[in-house]
């Protein structure tokens, strides 16, 4: 795919990408976002987690957590860690900046 950015600041040669709309679905999926958006404000453990995220029942909770560390979106310190629970793994950190603008826009309505 061509990386060069076209005079509209678009990448590729085309409107679909896959791996852009594999990331889309991923961060839409009911509760992702919220989960994400958790963990970047510092709610570590599963209690917080649950508790900054009204409604979300535990059984979801658990799975959104599992498919996070499986896409390596976070990763899982356990009770010997300082600070253990669920962390930003750095490809989850670089959603930060995309969480934070997808914030702002939202905002705006």
């Amino acid at each position: 795919m061509d990386k060069a950015r076209d005079q509209d600041g678009w990448i590729g040669k085309g409107p679909f990408d896959a791996a852009f709309q594999d990331a889309a679905e991923l961060v839409g999926k009911r509760w992702v976002g919220a989960v994400i958006w958790a963990v970047v404000h510092g709610k570590h453990r599963f209690a917080e987690i649950r508790n900054a995220i009204p409604g979300i029942s535990d059984r979801l909770l658990a799975e959104r957590l599992k498919e996070l560390v499986d896409r390596d979106i976070l990763c899982h310190r356990d009770t010997g860690d300082p600070v253990p629970g669920y962390h930003l793994t750095p490809r989850g950190a670089a959603l930060r900046r995309v969480l934070i603008a997808l914030h702002d826009w939202a905002k705006q309505r």
